[in-house]
């Protein structure tokens, strides 16, 4: 069961979690927008969603990171330094490794008053270049925020995934390899076999738009196979490749989002389900409605 207890006691404040199946956002959804903690709680309320998977960057800002936050209009101080990436890393390397768990932890404690829980944490310090302090502190952290998983990339070596669940088993913390269209059935099989705490954070559409072997049949079977192993879904709606694997809204895509939450509803998986917007938000619209209208799409389709 990959879902923190944090959501399964949750009380009556927001509530995405529909026939069973918790419904969720990265945080990478908002990127379009101001994105501070205290405005992607507001974000998650006006939307309903009371699970999260978080991004790093608004999460070390609260933690008192002196990196500079940016990535989008509002974020950040417009006054702060100009760093470049070399001095950013460097920074970031430097205070992970010696951060204190406190900021974390009443982190948590600040979403669960306002009904919103952690389920997977993605800081930028799991790379193949990142030290092992700044692993030890992204399973630290993700344990401190209530969260079942860190998030990462598939590694491109072995000795990475390897290298990730060693940290992992320790920790008692999953590591959910994401993937893009390089995904096909058997992308996760050597991270699975590494360590019991190697896992996957699949993403459907991406699946989709690979095209060739995988279809919806297959992307089925593959979270029927493997659920146990899945600690995390991200779910939007593209286009195959033979049809130019484009981002759509909800239900103008290939990916079979009906029968995805129509299967962890049956079949009683529980695995967090992450909405990510990544289609073009359409003029006069946001972030925050698109991905309500996500929210409503996929509750429409498990009632």
């Amino acid at each position: 069961m990959f879902l923190p207890k944090d959501i399964l006691a949750m009380g009556p404040k927001p509530n995405s979690k529909f026939a069973g199946v918790q419904m969720g956002v990265i945080t990478y959804s908002f990127r379009s927008m101001p994105g501070n903690i205290d405005q992607l709680i507001d974000y998650c309320k006006t939307c309903g969603i009371n699970a999260i998977e978080l991004m790093g960057e608004p999460a070390e800002a609260f933690a008192g990171s002196p990196v500079p936050f940016g990535g989008g209009p509002g974020r950040g101080d417009n006054n702060a330094p100009k760093l470049s990436m070399q001095e950013r890393n460097k920074l970031a390397k430097e205070w992970r490794e010696a951060v204190s768990m406190d900021k974390f932890i009443e982190l948590r404690k600040k979403l669960n008053k306002e009904g919103i829980s952690v389920y997977a944490y993605k800081p930028n310090a799991l790379n193949e270049t990142s030290s092992d302090g700044e692993i030890e502190y992204a399973m630290k952290a993700a344990k401190a925020l209530g969260a079942t998983s860190v998030t990462v990339e598939i590694p491109a070596k072995a000795t990475h995934s390897k290298r990730l669940g060693d940290f992992a088993s320790k920790h008692k913390v999953y590591v959910g390899y994401h993937a893009h269209t390089q995904a096909t059935d058997t992308a996760w099989d050597e991270a699975l076999a590494q360590s019991p705490y190697n896992s996957l954070n699949l993403d459907c559409g991406h699946y989709i738009a690979a095209g060739g072997n995988n279809t919806k049949e297959s992307l089925l079977a593959l979270i029927e196979a493997k659920h146990e192993r899945i600690t995390s879904l991200h779910l939007k709606d593209r286009k195959n490749k033979t049809n130019g694997g484009a981002n759509m809204p909800w239900g103008e895509g290939d990916t079979p989002i009906k029968e995805i939450l129509t299967l962890l509803k049956t079949k009683k998986y529980k695995i967090p389900v992450s909405i990510e917007l990544e289609y073009n938000i359409p003029a006069g619209s946001d972030a925050v409605k698109e991905v309500g209208k996500c929210l409503a799409y996929a509750k429409n389709m498990l009632s």
